[in-house]
């Protein structure tokens, strides 16, 4: 069918794919995009291609699902295998969500940590940030509106804050461009790749993208709106990840192991050796992005949880809004207890990556297995192609989650168990410093 849109301008063919751009782009992914550049340089922005490629074949696959299919994607898992699959996909993703929750409130206090030097006022932050995203889903008729214009302001803020440091850094282009070449990095090791992968192609986003294309009223007639907007959403998602790697290996890479706690330990390294803008543009970035994230993490649970329970999955119906407001909650119950009590948060970190084990490889499956089916999808199935590239995709999920399930869970599980007293872990901190002089 003819795109009736084809000639409105693409970026007001956008929405669905900012507001996806935006839960990827969270305090996990500024961590890790930053620690990979400080120590392997430009090395592994190749890596970033990968799994934008792979993000974006997802993307457009959720798109494509939620312009062409006549009933949500829970009712037609409901339809095609029974009750207990939605349910099984609705609740792991909620697990997900919830349980990782807690880093995107201790992301958003990281940010005013940075400049506020008291607790109780850093806490009564989170809290009302919380209140103001329970209240969107409440007090809002059409949600996805505000949502949308959120997104589209928190995107803008990313761009512009990350470009400015990364600029004021003025990366080597030779290095940068080598970056793209495919290798191991300085250290040599594949974890680091996985880990690169895992916070930049992120499946329960992708399939999300099915809900939000519904959301905005796109239909089979906008299809092409959808598949444009999916595309420039995941070009959004490397342009942010490439100058975050890019801006670590300008200011922070030795070609020495560099240790970096948490994203303010970032900024606070580009300020000392960039001045005091450096570091508030910076945490204006994070701020930008844990708050995006923080929202549309949230409604990603809330969303396809009440879908699969079969609760619904209109932002009218209350059960959405409901199990959203539970994930809110839960994830600001522990990130208020981090802050102020100083409570151990692995546990849930253990339960999120238990969850996900299971629940990012079965999303995938699942949205590679109803897109590819064409009493679904009719003439816009998947072709060949697509499905061959998806199964790839499929693949790299699946060794994601051995490495979780075989190194990530162990490590966390016998840290938590078995912690290391402050005096030793001292003791090893300096052995690492005589053993790489900087």
């Amino acid at each position: 069918m003819t795109d009736p849109n084809n000639a409105t301008p693409w970026y007001r063919r956008i929405g669905p794919g900012l507001i996806t751009a935006c839960v990827v782009i969270g305090p996990g992914s500024i961590m890790t995009s930053s620690k990979i550049g400080a120590n392997d340089g430009y090395a592994m922005l190749w890596v970033v291609v990968v799994s934008v490629g792979f993000m974006m074949l997802f993307t457009t696959l959720g798109a494509k699902l939620g312009v062409v299919a006549s009933q949500a994607p829970g009712d037609l898992i409901r339809a095609k295998a029974g009750k207990w699959l939605a349910v099984l996909v609705g609740v792991g993703v909620f697990f997900i969500s919830a349980a990782f929750q807690s880093g995107n409130n201790i992301g958003v206090a990281a940010a005013f940590e940075a400049f506020i030097d008291s607790k109780p006022i850093v806490t009564g932050l989170v809290v009302a940030f919380n209140l103001l995203a329970i209240s969107f889903l409440f007090v809002f008729k059409n949600i996805y509106t505000l949502l949308e214009k959120l997104m589209t302001l928190f995107v803008a803020l990313m761009l512009v804050c990350f470009a400015v440091n990364l600029v004021r850094l003025r990366p080597d282009p030779v290095a940068l461009a080598s970056g793209f070449v495919p290798s191991l990095g300085t250290s040599g090791e594949m974890l680091p790749i996985l880990g690169l992968i895992g916070t930049t192609f992120v499946i329960t986003a992708a399939f999300y993208q099915a809900y939000l294309v519904r959301q905005k009223g796109w239909s089979l007639a906008n299809l092409g709106n959808g598949l444009v907007d999916a595309r420039v959403g995941s070009v959004i998602m490397f342009l942010i990840t490439v100058m975050l790697m890019s801006t670590a290996a300008a200011g922070l890479y030795t070609g020495n192991p560099v240790q970096l706690t948490n994203p303010v330990a970032v900024a606070e390294s580009l300020e000392t050796t960039f001045g005091p803008m450096a570091k508030i543009i910076f945490c204006l970035g994070l701020f930008s992005a844990a708050y995006s994230s923080f929202l549309v993490n949230s409604m990603i649970g809330g969303f396809m949880a009440a879908d699969g329970l079969g609760l619904g999955s209109d932002p009218r119906d209350r059960g959405p809004r409901i199990m959203t407001t539970v994930a809110l909650l839960t994830g600001m119950s522990v990130g208020v207890a981090t802050l102020m009590f100083n409570f151990n948060r692995t546990p849930t970190i253990i339960a999120a990556q238990a969850a996900t084990v299971i629940a990012a490889p079965l999303v995938a499956g699942v949205l590679l297995w109803l897109t590819s089916s064409r009493d679904v999808m009719g003439a816009q199935v998947n072709r060949p192609g697509t499905i061959a590239f998806g199964m790839l995709g499929l693949l790299m999920l699946i060794a994601m989650a051995g490495k979780t399930a075989i190194v990530d869970l162990p490590a966390r599980v016998n840290k938590y168990l078995h912690p290391v007293p402050v005096e030793q872990a001292a003791g090893h901190e300096a052995a690492r410093s005589m053993s790489n002089p900087s």
